[in-house]
């Protein structure tokens, strides 16, 4: 590897200063350093909005962000001012996004095993729809509601039968799966039929989701093909493809468009003749490339013919994904973004783990020292969202940048947070 970091990996509205420093947004790279210290997850938050922006126009309303990829009340506030509604998976992320200001009207509450004191909260707190994923929910609404007279607006969530090109951990569309009711055997058929006929239920349409990191078109294409079919049989209103649209996190991967995706799922409901409104859920697609984050080198062993390991002051608790998926990841400096990365490092964070590696194949300019600041782009989904405290280390902030100022959205946890819920 000899090229700097490409362009199509870093945010939106990245520029290099004079000197060589990267700016996300008209902020230098150092002066977010020397402000909130490292780890920290940078956002650009006008690339965030293009990307609301993009999902709007291709689906229209009642597009949903998926909010699994990353939450906190901002995020949730910005994706409704640009037009969306808010995909919840739980009680936890339904909390947050009310506490943003997003009407309940506009949440889609998800999840395989929805507690009875999850189904009593989305109750009491009229969101807006519920994908309804198994007949015991069902029987838990029932009970819920009653004889109460009222009823809550769901779809159905289907299993097409699907089998994405993705990893095997975040497939979802198969048949063997433990989310929703698989069509093959005739479950979703007899599912619509039960939430049609209950008194609890306003049944609105249909959902599916098939995976994450999708970059088959054919894949969403014949998921679509199946949904089309069930929502013209039951002449449903809704039609919901979900998300899992994939993104490029390597040099040499290519990813699709929000339009692009848009135009494939709407292209065969129009010709299966589907009059339903149609509609997704992208998390990913909406903030994955938007973010960067930002570590301080601490250790950099060189072990001759075999590898060089730099340790930073990051690692698998604010970024899972190696660890989990073995998901790749590009590494460079940014005070030296337009610099050759001829140098290969393996970058590994801090935690009593071997298996706790951010990057097994990096690339860096010649050079890079202890204290320099090291950075991996294409950040800003299942990072944060998926971090934890393990070994009690504290939790990065997390900054928005956008018109040349920036502004905290997550502070850093602190040593007390770590108490809060430890009752001694």
């Amino acid at each position: 590897m000899t090229d700097p970091i490409s362009q199509k990996l870093l945010p939106d509205n990245s520029s290099v200063d004079t000197d060589g420093m990267l700016m996300i947004a008209g902020v230098r790279i150092d002066t977010l350093v020397a402000k909130y210290g490292t780890p920290l997850f940078v956002y650009d938050e006008a690339h965030i909005r293009s990307r609301c922006q993009q999902a709007v126009r291709a689906f229209g309303e009642g597009v949903s962000y998926a909010s699994k990829a990353f939450l906190c009340t901002a995020m949730a506030r910005l994706a409704y001012e640009e037009g969306m509604h808010i995909d919840v998976a739980t009680m936890g992320e339904a909390h947050v996004a009310l506490e943003a200001g997003v009407p309940a009207s506009h949440l889609v509450f998800h999840g395989n095993n929805k507690s009875t004191t999850e189904l009593q909260y989305a109750i009491e707190n009229q969101i807006g729809r519920i994908v309804i994923d198994s007949f015991d929910e069902i029987d838990r609404l029932e009970s819920l509601l009653g004889d109460s007279g009222d009823q809550i607006q769901a779809l159905i969530r289907i299993t097409p039968g699907i089998q994405a090109s993705t990893h095997e951990y975040v497939t979802t569309g198969q048949d063997d799966s433990k989310f929703g009711f698989t069509v093959s055997n005739g479950l979703a058929e007899d599912a619509v039929r039960r939430a049609a006929s209950s008194p609890c239920i306003e049944l609105l349409g249909i959902h599916a989701h098939i995976g994450s990191q999708v970059f088959s078109l054919d894949s969403f294409r014949k998921a679509a093909e199946v949904l089309a079919n069930l929502s013209n049989h039951f002449e449903l209103p809704e039609l919901s493809v979900g998300g899992g649209l994939g993104v490029a996190y390597l040099e040499e991967e290519q990813s699709l468009s929000i339009e692009e995706w848009g135009l494939t799922v709407k292209s065969v409901c129009d010709e299966a003749g589907v009059t339903a409104r149609v509609t997704s859920e992208p998390g990913r697609a909406i903030v994955a490339s938007s973010a960067v984050t930002l570590y301080s080198v601490g250790t950099i062993k060189e072990l001759e013919g075999i590898r060089t390991y730099v340790a930073v002051d990051g690692g698998m608790h604010d970024n899972p994904r190696p660890a989990l998926y073995g998901s790749g990841y590009e590494t460079f400096v940014p005070g030296r973004v337009l610099d050759s990365r001829t140098s290969e490092i393996t970058l590994v964070g801090k935690h009593c783990e071997s298996g706790d590696v951010i990057v097994s194949q990096g690339y860096v300019p010649e050079g890079l020292a202890v204290g320099d600041i090291l950075a991996t782009p294409v950040t800003g989904a299942y990072g944060h969202s998926m971090g934890s405290n393990y070994n009690k280390v504290l939790r990065p902030a997390v900054v928005f940048v956008n018109g040349g100022t920036d502004r905290l959205v997550i502070r850093r946890e602190m040593l007390s947070d770590l108490m809060n819920t430890d009752m001694g």
